[in-house]
């Protein structure tokens, strides 16, 4: 029997996404053909990369000895969200409950409502609320401006590992279902969400460009605005060094709120997530 949050599946990676022990089990033409294919797009391609700088606001990059820079609306980063000791707490409380292998070396744990993003249709399913651990959580993001009408109602647990090459690909959360804001806290140790926009910017009419919005151990990031409809975002494999595990809470748009088009069967997906005593899916 599986225990401590191990299951006995090898791994999760399904169609074009591979981790590093699928990649291992896959022929060395296969692997070839891949790394050849990786190596041509980089080597063809342009790109250019800045970094967020969070007192400013901006993407910032040094150029031979200039600065250049635009600015980057739609992050907002909080250190230190949660205590030492509440990380240690929420972590122990995650791995008493299964993780189940997700695609790229993942591991998640989800609590929300049965979605078929295809179809656009969504039910309740088996979906019993949030985690009591994170009644408190939301109570404090709600303290913040930005965040105070959020009302979560799904919650995606991922743990990452180097050791499985754990990695997200560069992609746009749903708008259907999932509202403005997509709230992160990112727990054991720090790594880098690169957000990345595949036709230029600006000047920069020609090429990929890429964000590096550098995440500290313990902090809490949201993105919206155009960083959420606009900019595609990512965890790459290189950025992962140790055991990273995040929640990101997710609140409906608004075709499910007061007003909107299903607004009943938003009203009965909130009621449900929010007593907070799920268990995940």
């Amino acid at each position: 029997m599986a225990t401590g949050g191990e299951l006995s599946r090898a791994c999760g990676c399904k169609g074009i996404r591979t981790c590093l022990r699928c990649e291992g089990q896959k022929s060395k033409q296969h692997n070839l053909e891949n790394n050849d294919l990786v190596s041509l797009y980089y080597i063809g391609s342009v790109h250019y990369d800045f970094t967020y700088d969070p007192v400013t606001k901006s993407a910032v990059r040094e150029v031979n000895g200039d600065r250049q820079s635009f600015a980057f609306p739609g992050i907002f980063l909080l250190e230190n969200f949660v205590s030492e000791d509440e990380e240690g707490e929420l972590v122990a409380a995650m791995d008493q409950n299964p993780w189940r292998e997700s695609q790229s070396g993942r591991r998640k744990q989800d609590f929300g409502p049965k979605v078929n993003f295809k179809k656009q249709r969504v039910r309740v399913g088996d979906f019993t609320g949030l985690p009591a651990l994170s009644r408190c959580l939301v109570e404090r993001m709600t303290q913040i401006p930005l965040l105070s009408s959020f009302k979560p109602v799904e919650q995606c647990n991922l743990d990452y590992d180097p050791i499985r090459g754990s990695a997200i690909d560069p992609h746009l959360d749903d708008s259907w279902l999932w509202g403005e804001h997509l709230v992160t806290i990112n727990l054991l140790s720090k790594t880098v969400l690169t957000m990345s926009l595949d036709q230029g910017w600006g000047d920069m009419e020609i090429g990929e460009v890429r964000v590096a919005v550098h995440l500290p151990r313990r902090c809490l990031v949201v993105v919206f605005g155009e960083a959420r409809h606009r900019w595609k975002h990512a965890i790459h494999r290189k950025d992962i060094h140790g055991r990273r595990v995040c929640s990101t809470f997710r609140e409906l748009s608004a075709e499910f709120l007061q007003g909107g088009e299903q607004e009943k069967l938003g009203s009965q997906l909130l009621d449900i997530a929010l007593k907070f005593s799920g268990v995940p899916l």
